[in-house]
């Protein structure tokens, strides 16, 4: 019954597909018949042109014409009215091509534009004064990866519409005060990539609806301290990549949207929160990373922050509260810094904190309770540190699925290994790289990778000096008890090890210590624990 199911709906859907597909032909072949010359029309209102020998626009371009895109081509020249015959235009790209220069009146009577791109020419250094002056209704003006050196006074006086301004990837080393005054409704300004050495108050003044604002990669040393104070519902702020050495207290008090801070690149050698002012800050992301920080005096005014990156800086010591306040936190990266030691309780109260990052640093110990409230870590690096083994457990509050890197540390494979050794069999599957967490010591053991060593290898030496005189000890055995009787003179202490081992191979130990308490010796059972 399938088949015959099937013939019957091809055959129902058979004649309305060929005639959907005749008339799509018959559209597209109207399209291309009035489409200029070794360019693409694929509706009667969208052309491409993308020939690698066209030196000027076509003549033949529809005034329907909406949409109209020029790729890589050797253009080199618009002239005054080039495009006067399609004054229906609302997009207007030319990319990638060989543009020089751009005459005044190129685009005089395109005052329907709404979007306009001209990126991409190696060789385009400016406009002239009234380029852009009959575009009032364009919302989008790119003019990326150009050779723009200067940017005149009054270039954007008459696009009151503009939401995106882009001039990324340019020459551009000043920007005149007030340039962007007029464009009230600009929500997004991109100046990276061009070598912009200072900004003022004057140059943002107007940008009252601006919500992000790129200025990295450039060459800006200096911020005043009032630079920000326009711009109330900026959302992103991206200053990477520049010279920027030190930040004015209350520089960011403005900015009560902010949700995104980069600084990374800078060289910055202190960071506080006093940049935010005392209120408390809203934002989400702080990348301070490849600074040159040896301090955090204050992150507590941070409340809401979900992503803190400090690696790559010169940081050797943390303060134990630095991030108590900070709860909200879920990713924090301290890698590639200088750090030996980790207070106790630094990351208290990071209950919801999911990625750790301390790989890279100078770390030769942690604390058995470091990530006591990290129950829901998913990823911890604790890779190429200076870490010999790790404290009784360290990971046992761990509740998630979570992966672990421990390689690059000289881990010293003995009785002190325990607890790390039966973690590394038990989770294999969740460390990463476990073939290369290696052995450092003992000799017998260099270079063996851990999960292959066997726990009976695990042992510490003892000097004869510090053996203790068992000759007193004797072994009587009745019936199914065997009696271990050791004579202890002077409160001298002595371990016994006494080892059950199942018809499986499993291994239960108790240990048994004699000690000193005060002026008289008593022997205690200390634990006992199953052997892997």
């Amino acid at each position: 019954m399938m088949p015959v199911t099937l013939r019957k709906m091809d055959k129902e859907l058979a004649l309305p597909l060929l005639l959907m597909l005749l008339l799509l032909h018959k559209g597209n072949t109207n399209a291309q018949a009035s489409c200029p010359y070794k360019c693409q029309c694929f509706t009667l209102v969208s052309v491409l042109c993308t020939d690698d020998r066209m030196t000027s626009l076509p003549n033949n371009i529809s005034k329907q014409v909406k949409e109209y895109i020029i790729m890589t081509s050797p253009l080199e020249y618009l002239f005054p009215h080039t495009l006067a015959g399609s004054p229906e235009l609302t997009k207007l790209v030319f990319l990638n091509n060989a543009l020089r220069s751009i005459h005044a009146q190129a685009f005089e009577k395109l005052t329907e534009l709404q979007e306009l791109e001209i990126s991409g020419n190696p060789l385009l250094e400016h406009f002239f004064p009234g380029t852009f002056s009959k575009q009032a209704n364009l919302t989008t003006l790119l003019l990326n990866f150009n050779r723009l050196q200067t940017v005149l006074p009054s270039m954007f006086d008459s696009l009151k519409q503009l939401e995106i301004l882009q001039m990324k990837g340019n020459n551009i080393s000043d920007l005149p005060i007030f340039l962007f005054l007029n464009l009230r409704k600009l929500r997004v300004l991109d100046l990276s990539i061009n070598k912009i050495e200072e900004v003022k108050r004057e140059t943002f003044s107007g940008l009252a609806k601006l919500e992000i604002l790129k200025m990295n990669n450039n060459l800006i040393s200096n911020l005043t301290h009032d630079i920000f104070c326009n711009m109330s519902l900026l959302i992103e702020l991206h200053l990477e990549w520049n010279k920027i050495s030190e930040l004015a207290d209350n520089i960011f008090s403005a900015l009560t949207k902010l949700n995104v801070l980069n600084l990374r690149g800078n060289l910055l050698t202190i960071f506080s929160d006093k940049v935010f002012g005392f209120e408390a800050s809203n934002l989400k992301e702080l990348n301070l990373k490849d600074n040159r920080l040896t301090k955090l005096s204050s992150l507590s005014n941070l409340t809401s922050l979900f992503n803190l990156m400090l690696s790559s800086n010169q940081l050797s010591n943390l303060p134990e509260d630095i991030f108590r306040n900070i709860t909200q936190l879920e990713n924090l990266d301290l890698s590639e810094n200088q750090l030996t030691f980790l207070p106790e309780s630094i990351f208290s109260n990071l209950f919801g904190i999911q990625v750790i990052h301390l790989h890279k640093n100078n770390l030769t110990k942690l604390d058995a309770k470091l990530f006591e409230d990290q129950h829901l870590i998913q990823q911890l690096y604790l890779s190429d540190n200076q870490l010999e083994t790790l404290p009784f457990g360290i990971f046992d509050t761990f509740a998630m699925q979570h992966t672990v890197r421990l390689h690059g540390n000289p881990w010293k494979c003995d009785c002190h290994m325990w607890y790390l050794h039966d973690w590394v069999l038990q989770n294999s599957q969740d460390i990463e790289m476990l073939d290369r967490v290696l052995c450092k010591s003992p000799g017998f053991l260099r270079s063996q990778a851990v999960i292959s060593i066997d726990s009976d290898q695990l042992v510490c030496p003892v000097s004869r000096n510090e053996m203790s005189d068992v000759s007193s000890c004797s072994l009587q055995r009745s019936s199914e008890t065997m009696l271990i009787k050791c004579k202890v003179d002077k409160c001298s202490p002595l371990t016994v090890k006494v080892q059950f081992e199942g018809p499986e191979g499993d291994i239960k130990e108790h240990i048994l210590k004699s000690h000193a308490e005060q002026s008289h010796c008593s022997n205690k059972t200390m634990f006992e624990r199953p052997i892997q």
